[in-house]
């Protein structure tokens, strides 16, 4: 993997260098959290955890880089000599990936000197914002195929080699089982899938010559595409007829895909033409730009598809195509004194909750039934009766008291010198069973159900202390 340390904007090197300057012995605590989430869903899975695990391992600058920050005549010469010996001081904490996290919950939280911190803002977020946009996407179409498996197929649709790779990565944690991408299955140990291309059955005299073709190179991994010329009437006989032949010479035929089309009607009659040939087994999938929208309405037409490969419309999150991550100062740090930080907005979903903290799920006792979320203050216990406040700004009813409940810490400091850089089907089963926790109306793709978080009445009070005092401030 290569260095990404240049990979950020100008105002990030301003700002380190301005940092370095007035605040040299000054750590900041930045949270990476998300405010909307996409698709109008209640939860996003994390992901990224990794890459960013591989980025902070490597962050330096050659002589290159400096030079090229040299040549710009913005910076000082010493803050030019630190990023020329650069040695990372900051450490992580963050969200397991996989896991389900919800509107302003912190999935990754940053400490280090001001001038370092602010350099990870970019690379941070474009890793953690585009791999949990594409596993929350993977969630939402996984759960619409209810249990059918979704091989990924996006790789010519996404927006760069970068975004292939790491999206197939983050379909898989959302729920997707194989990729027809060869190099994302390579590097992260993910089965790879595939047919043919319509340009295969064209090549050949016919095509009942194209699959017979197929079926002699591949007698074990026959899945033949139907609908180059005419399904019903062309591809699938000519499908039955080299499937009848693989049987007679003790070989099993995988399936037929279909790629345009009326898919449900197409289907349907496939499916009874593949049976009175004797051909149940036979498989059927569908592609073609499928998506959560789609796959329902083609199983409630009784559609008898096995699996569907999904390509644009999930590697792209092409309905809601960003997730709008931001990387906040929460807190710093000066001779070991902690201040908390806050943005105030005239928008009041945009104001930030200050000082360094904790998330923490709540089960109800003896049970994995997930019920609510607390954030808290990084030194609070969490003892019952609990007052809390309701995190949404927006809600009405903010203030109540918790009683019965067992309370999970989900940040976890991360060691950057050992971490592990988990086996990704090791992350989906992760996710499916912390999904498996949640509110089944809170997991709905349309009108999902608000999961509750809350905040403890002392970050609560924490933050409209600094509001005030901002006020105080101004008038």
């Amino acid at each position: 993997m290569r260095n990404l340390s240049m990979l950020t904007d100008l105002y990030e090197f301003s700002m380190a260098n301005g940092f370095q300057r007035n605040l040299p012995h000054t750590r900041g605590i930045f949270d990476i959290f998300y405010r909307d989430v996409p698709d109008h869903g209640s939860f996003v899975i994390a992901a990224g955890l990794a890459q960013v695990v591989q980025v902070l391992r490597d962050f330096h600058f050659d002589a290159a880089d400096v030079a090229y920050l040299r040549s710009l005549n913005l910076y000082d010469d010493a803050f030019l000599t630190m990023l020329a010996d650069f040695q990372l001081d900051c450490t992580i904490s963050a969200v397991p990936e996989g896991l389900p996290v919800f509107p302003r919950e912190p999935l990754v939280t940053i400490e280090g000197p001001l001038a370092q911190a602010q350099l990870l803002e970019t690379v941070l977020l474009n890793i953690l914002n585009h791999q949990s946009l594409i596993a929350t996407k993977a969630r939402r179409i996984t759960f619409a195929a209810q249990g059918r498996p979704i091989m990924e197929f996006g790789a010519r649709r996404a927006q760069g080699p970068d975004s292939a790779l790491y999206g197939t990565r983050a379909a898989v944690i959302g729920g997707a089982v194989s990729t027809s991408n060869v190099l994302a299955a390579q590097q992260f140990g993910i089965p790879a899938a595939g047919t043919m291309a319509h340009s295969w059955i064209e090549a050949f005299p016919s095509e009942l010559a194209a699959f017979q073709a197929w079926a002699q190179q591949y007698p074990d991994n026959s899945a033949l595409l139907v609908d180059t010329y005419d399904v019903l009437r062309s591809g699938v006989p000519n499908a039955i007829t080299v499937f009848k032949a693989l049987k007679a010479a003790g070989h099993q035929p995988v399936g037929i895909r279909i790629d345009s089309g009326d898919i449900a009607y197409l289907s349907k009659q496939a499916r009874k033409q593949l049976d009175a040939a004797g051909l149940p087994e036979v498989k059927i999938t569908a592609s073609n730009a499928l998506d959560e929208t789609v796959i329902p309405a083609l199983l409630a037409e009784g559609a008898p598809l096995d699996n569907f490969g999904i390509g644009e419309k999930m590697i792209t999150s092409a309905s809601a195509p960003v997730l709008s991550g931001v990387y906040k100062l929460a807190a710093t740090r000066t001779n070991g004194q902690l201040k908390p930080k806050i943005k105030v907005s005239a928008s009041v979903e945009k104001t930030t909750l200050p000082g360094i903290k904790q998330i923490y799920r709540l089960y109800r006792p003896g049970t994995h039934e997930a019920f609510a979320d607390v954030m808290a203050l990084a030194d609070e216990t969490l003892q019952t009766p609990l007052a809390v406040v309701d995190s949404n700004p927006l809600q009405t009813h903010k203030y109540l008291a918790l009683t019965a409940f067992t309370a999970v810490p989900l940040q976890q400091s991360i060691n950057l010198a050992q971490a592990p850089l988990e086996d990704v089907f090791a992350i989906q089963k992760f996710a499916q069973t912390k999904l498996a926790e949640l509110p089944a109306e809170t997991k709905r793709l349309v009108n999902p159900a608000s999961y509750p978080v809350y905040v403890t009445q002392q970050l609560d009070a924490l933050q409209h202390q600094l509001i005030d005092a901002f006020k105080q401030q101004v008038n």
